[in-house]
């Protein structure tokens, strides 16, 4: 019986600990995407009317991506919809090609319509890998539109990587409880 208790109480334990050490990444990961917003449209002013008129969007703050031929790249993310926080968001991306380098980005994914952000929120989301990334700079949203309702805008934070490779991104999305 007093062996029951003390794994009872250990078990407990590991899953309060394990839920404050998410609660606290995510809780980082908010803050991160709360300023790469702001530096996003500090960057390209046409952005704040993405972030106005979306049906909902997800910023990924701090994207690591990477590779020498075989390529890959990592980020944990915000989901809106319709400008209020409902989850996280999961990226991974895995290409072939001619690469070399690394270089750390922040990512965002704007969603048109209310059916493109529900495929978002499957939770099996793919982007295919004829639908590129938008280069923030200033100006770049001014002539670009949605493709099946989806646009995407990455910002280079730093490294260098050369990068002529075919593949796609996942995404995985966990909604607040």
């Amino acid at each position: 019986m007093k062996n029951l208790k003390f794994i009872t109480v250990v078990a407990t334990l590991f899953m309060v600990v394990g839920t404050m050490a998410q609660n606290n990444k995510d809780r980082d990961v908010i803050e991160d995407a709360k300023k790469a917003k702001m530096k996003l449209i500090q960057e390209d002013k046409g952005l704040q009317e993405f972030f106005e008129n979306s049906t909902g969007y997800v910023i990924f703050p701090n994207v690591g991506e990477g590779g020498f031929i075989l390529g890959g790249a990592s980020g944990n993310g915000v989901v809106y919809e319709n400008g209020q926080q409902i989850g996280m968001a999961d990226m991974k991306k895995i290409d072939v090609g001619l690469q070399a380098g690394g270089q750390a980005l922040t990512e965002v994914i704007f969603f048109e319509t209310e059916e493109a952000i529900n495929d978002f929120k499957t939770g099996d989301y793919a982007v295919s890998a004829d639908l590129s990334a938008v280069i923030v700079e200033s100006g770049a949203s001014e002539n670009i539109n949605y493709n099946d309702g989806v646009v995407v805008f990455a910002m280079p934070k730093a490294g260098l990587m050369a990068d002529a490779s075919v593949g796609g991104q996942r995404f995985e999305y966990v909604p607040f409880k």
